[in-house]
């Protein structure tokens, strides 16, 4: 192997000499969890005050994951709720995404997906309302907004909604949120919580 043909850019070799970005990053990514952790201490709370949220969801534990490469890119996420076997899934997943944004999605899949159509066709308006968005893309583990994977529940009518719920195996619902937003991130993100919990609840 001839390693003088890997070479360095001129950027690439000022990062690699710094110890001070990536020290950064760590701690940045350090508060993201803890913020996460609060995140999720107050949803426990929500559900409590829901007495007729199923007993499934209230009893689920939280999960807080971790990656480095959504896309390239660092992420946290925490599920919670969070229930899930080999054929079905049903998560309120909150998303760090390093450089891009907060999101908060209810994504359901298998015997959850068939639990909750007719309550989310029946929360058409509400969902209109609170400025939610829709996967229309096939493959439900991507979580980005663009065209091919969101689109704006505003701007649809009610039988393309019904379609895509009904024809697709797995649903999932989202709001999203600046990062410039840092300092609000953690109410909003209760705020879309609580949203989607009246669309749970019996």
């Amino acid at each position: 192997m001839d390693s003088a043909k890997i070479r360095l850019s001129p950027e690439e070799m000022f990062l690699v000499n710094r110890t001070d970005w990536i020290l950064t990053k760590n701690n940045v990514l350090g508060k993201v969890k803890q913020l996460l952790s609060e995140i999720q201490s107050g949803q426990h709370v929500v559900l409590q005050g829901f007495p007729d949220i199923p007993r499934q969801l209230t009893e689920s534990s939280p999960k807080i994951s971790r990656g480095e490469n959504y896309r390239g890119l660092p992420w946290l996420v925490l599920d919670y709720p969070r229930l899930f076997d080999k054929k079905s899934f049903l998560s309120i997943r909150t998303l760090f995404w390093w450089g891009n944004f907060f999101s908060t999605t209810l994504h359901v899949s298998g015997q959850y997906k068939d639990a909750y159509v007719e309550r989310i066709i029946g929360s058409f308006a509400y969902l209109q309302q609170k400025k939610f968005y829709i996967c229309i893309n096939g493959d439900e583990w991507q979580h980005h907004f663009e065209e091919s994977n969101y689109t704006s529940i505003e701007e649809m009518n009610d039988s393309d909604f019904e379609k895509i719920t009904r024809n697709n195996s797995f649903i999932k619902l989202a709001k999203k949120i600046s990062l410039d937003q840092w300092n609000d991130a953690g109410a909003k993100l209760a705020d879309v919580f609580i949203q989607l919990i009246h669309i749970l609840k019996d």
